[in-house]
């Protein structure tokens, strides 16, 4: 499982000119699924995202997590972060699981999240052509992969 967290001051998912998503202060989470996944790589990065410190303290040292600023959360799914560009230009999507693994990764991701975060966050919708608008804070951007946990 890989995911992209960015912290951002603003988000938004519009599906078919529709707002799906909108937060303000919080994180866009960007998480990708391979057939290899279980419930262990799920526990495991719901509870390293919900409590990373990259949010800004009284002395704005990144020592807060999501927890502690009270912030807010968006989950995509996004199946082309395990694209493998090794070959030629076109992006080969082989180790991205397909549907009927990944949506149930995707459903047990998000309900471990809330159960980690105490509260509800939001989603785009899986598979949907989505349009995400954000306002990257810092800029910060953190890459994890379960199969790296170095």
């Amino acid at each position: 499982m890989k995911a992209v967290i960015q912290r951002v001051s603003s988000c938004s998912v519009t599906i078919d000119h529709k707002v799906v998503a909108d937060i303000q202060k919080g994180l866009l989470v960007l998480v990708g699924f391979e057939d290899a996944d279980d419930k262990e790589d799920i526990n495991w990065l719901t509870a390293k995202i919900a409590n990373l410190r990259i949010f800004g303290d009284e002395n704005e040292v990144m020592n807060l997590s999501l927890k502690e600023v009270e912030g807010d959360m968006i989950i995509v799914s996004q199946f082309t972060l395990h694209a493998s560009t090794k070959k030629g230009n076109r992006p080969s999507y082989l180790k991205a699981s397909k549907t009927n693994i990944a949506i149930p990764l995707y459903e047990s991701f998000i309900q471990q999240m809330e159960t980690e975060l105490g509260r509800k966050v939001q989603t785009g919708q899986f598979g949907a052509d989505m349009k995400v608008a954000l306002l990257n804070d810092g800029p910060v951007t953190i890459i994890i992969d379960t199969k790296n946990k170095e």
